[in-house]
């Protein structure tokens, strides 16, 4: 039997699948004992029909949604079109036509698609979307099958290849977030408007859908704080190298007793950390567990062929199902009510730089706020001052996140002290 599959967009991604297609032939066939073909392509216009076909390409490719919606041969539409819409009109169009879908787009995942499955399970079909976290890390489906048996407790995510990238010319070459900024955008990895990537947006959306696999709860974007690293200063990366960490922005969901926490921010990673050594463009994600204890997955997160890859592997997963009759069930079958933790409950260690004047009794004054909030030092490196202004960095002890926006207001308020940075510390 053919399994055919059309492809919405056949920009870089989709048009990886072929390759894989054609040299993955054999283990595609011993475990599938049928045929996936591309049956039909979904173009935007005659000009891009036309520079596929230059290059090599010769499917059935069509200008109109219809022709694949109205094919009762095409069993899988596989989107990766990219943005919120046509796309999100598209997959709902197809969902309701009974086909199953496969989607690369976290954006619209994480925006709109408690919707969307909404609109699979209502029509008994399928709708997966491993390709939409890390690219090339099978993360998702590890969460939903290899993680059934245990209980995870917090997860971290080093998910934004374009920051992250940045972040380790900064650390390990002394950059400024100008320059490395500057490089990012030349190599291709940052866009002409970096916003989503540098403010930790992109980083929010992909923690979004891993709270679903991880923890159960669907978390709306809004409820995911995110912070990027604009506000990232050499003298921020210098005192994390003294005190033995690497700054990294990291995301992070924890399950406390309260309910679910989900941040994206600048974090101080220990140097022994495993996250703290995934640098460039590579993803990794950090599982704590009751069970296993702690876990990492490391690969590309984004890339033609690491991405096809992910989606293929739906494809192939669909076509098992399709084979097998059993078509129709949720991607993560792990859902709970959602329960945000409440700012009390969630607690950690914070690093806090402050520029104050540099004279005698500044030190004194800065105590005194923190103590005020009962929040206990245990590191303190003071940069050497200007003989206008200086530099002081705090590592503090655990806090909760009320204490944490109580010092950061009072400092704040004080009109000759500037808070500089506060970022999360992970331990070990």
């Amino acid at each position: 039997m053919t399994v055919n599959v059309a492809l919405l967009g056949f920009g870089t991604v989709a048009s990886g699948l072929p390759f894989l297609l054609e040299n993955n032939s054999e283990k595609l066939a011993t475990i599938l004992h049928d045929e996936i073909r591309i049956g039909k392509v979904l173009m935007r216009d005659e000009a891009t029909i036309e520079a596929a076909r230059a290059q090599g390409f010769d499917y059935d490719f069509v200008l109109d949604l219809d022709d694949i919606l109205s094919d009762d041969s095409v069993k899988i539409v596989v989107e990766l079109m990219g943005r919120i819409e046509p796309a999100k009109t598209y997959i709902s169009r197809a969902l309701k036509a009974g086909k199953h879908v496969v989607t690369a787009n976290k954006d619209l995942l994480a925006v709109h698609g408690a919707e969307l499955r909404k609109i699979a399970l209502e029509h008994q079909v399928s709708l997966y979307y491993e390709a939409a976290v890390a690219g090339g890390i099978p993360i998702l489906r590890v969460l939903a099958n290899s993680f059934v048996s245990d209980k995870i407790t917090r997860l971290l995510g080093v998910v934004n290849g374009t920051s992250n990238f940045m972040m380790t010319k900064m650390v390990g070459e002394g950059w400024t977030y100008e320059q490395a900024l500057s490089e990012a955008q030349r190599l291709g990895y940052a866009e002409s408007n970096p916003t989503n990537d540098v403010d930790g947006i992109d980083a929010g959306y992909k923690l979004a859908i891993l709270s679903e696999f991880a923890f159960g709860m669907a978390i709306e974007n809004e409820a995911v704080l995110h912070e990027g690293i604009r506000t990232i200063t050499p003298i921020d990366v210098e005192i994390a190298q003294q005190l033995g960490y690497v700054i990294k922005l990291v995301g992070e969901v924890v399950e406390v007793k309260s309910g679910i926490f989900a941040e994206v921010s600048p974090a101080f990673l220990p140097k022994k950390h495993p996250l703290a050594s995934v640098n460039d463009v590579m993803n990794a994600i950090f599982v704590e567990s009751i069970g296993i204890g702690e876990s990492m997955f490391y690969g590309p997160g984004a890339g033609q062929k690491p991405t096809a890859t992910s989606v293929l592997a739906d494809i192939v997963r669909l076509a098992k199902r399709i084979e097998n009759n059993s078509t129709g069930k949720s991607f993560n079958e792990y859902h709970r009510e959602t329960h945000l933790a409440e700012p009390v409950d969630v607690k950690n260690q914070y690093y806090f730089s402050v520029e104050t004047p540099d004279t005698t009794g500044q030190f004194l004054r800065l105590t005194t706020i923190f103590t005020s909030e009962n929040i206990s030092f245990e590191q303190v490196v003071q940069q050497k001052g200007t003989g206008v202004r200086a530099v002081v960095a705090i590592i503090c002890h655990q806090i909760n996140r009320l204490q944490l926006e109580h010092v950061k207001e009072k400092l704040q308020a004080e009109a000759d002290f500037k808070l500089l940075n506060a970022f999360k510390v992970i331990g070990e």
